[in-house]
């Protein structure tokens, strides 16, 4: 399994397939095994590279990090690999830290695919959320804030929760000081006046009903990145490429085609 040294931290990610390299980068306390369909159809045509960010998956877990941490490792792998152009993909924190990479590397990300995007942030998407819907999550603890929150992320939660099965399946999932370490890594953030530097060609994907990262986040995201595209799934939440997989695989394969 590969595995490569960013600093002083070990991180794994999955190669597959051939072709012009393709990034994939994936969701809070999540892991690369959530693209198990998009490298499995990717793989096909690209060079798939798939990151465990650190403190996730089988990459090295640290006590504290930094969204610019994440942003590091991503271009550490790209140098690792001597990868002189790439596209790049992104969903949720993922696609923070692919706006990162495309900001560091202008010369180098040619496509650029953001998905339940924001921006900015003060604090993490969910705390955001727990914040902008007190009296629902009022009184219930952490795991039943996070069970309840479901309702105000997803549209398609029976394809969501095959999803997340079939990930939990491939991988293991983060202790509870582990999702804390990885939560705080997303404050305080903003791209906004750096986004103009971004030279690839994008497309911003939003949920309709996507309470996490609305899509007024996305189509904000869009309009700070020069000529991008902005598209909003109908039946979707936060995660497009799940609830409406086979349409998201077939725009972003036309997008990157």
């Amino acid at each position: 399994m590969p595995h490569f040294k960013s600093r002083d931290i070990t991180l794994f990610y999955e190669d597959v397939g051939e072709g012009t390299p393709l990034l994939l980068l994936h969701g809070l306390t999540s892991n690369h095994a959530m693209f198990y369909r998009e490298m499995d159809f990717f793989k096909k045509k690209y060079r798939v590279l798939a990151l465990d960010s650190r403190g996730h998956g089988r990459s090295d877990k640290p006590e504290s990090y930094t969204l610019d941490d994440h942003i590091k490792d991503a271009v550490a792998l790209i140098n690792h690999l001597e990868l002189e152009t790439l596209y790049v993909l992104g969903v949720s924190m993922g696609s923070y830290i692919a706006q990162g990479v495309a900001i560091a590397l202008p010369d180098r990300v040619k496509k650029l695919v953001l998905v339940a995007t924001k921006p900015s942030g003060e604090q993490s998407s969910m705390a955001e959320l727990f914040d902008r819907h007190e009296d629902a999550f009022r009184g219930l603890s952490l795991v039943g804030k996070l069970d309840k929150s479901s309702e105000f992320m997803f549209y398609n939660q029976e394809k969501v929760d095959e999803w997340l099965r079939k990930t939990a399946e491939k991988s293991d999932g983060l202790t509870g000081r582990e999702q804390v370490a990885a939560s705080a890594a997303l404050k305080d953030f903003d791209f906004r006046s750096e986004l103009g530097k971004i030279r690839a060609e994008t497309l911003v994907i939003s949920g309709t009903h996507d309470g996490l990262n609305p899509p007024d986040k996305g189509r904000e995201t869009a309009l700070h990145i020069p000529d991008a595209t902005y598209m909003e799934f109908k039946r979707s939440g936060h995660a497009p490429n799940v609830e409406q997989d086979r349409l998201f695989l077939g725009i972003t394969d036309n997008f990157l085609d």
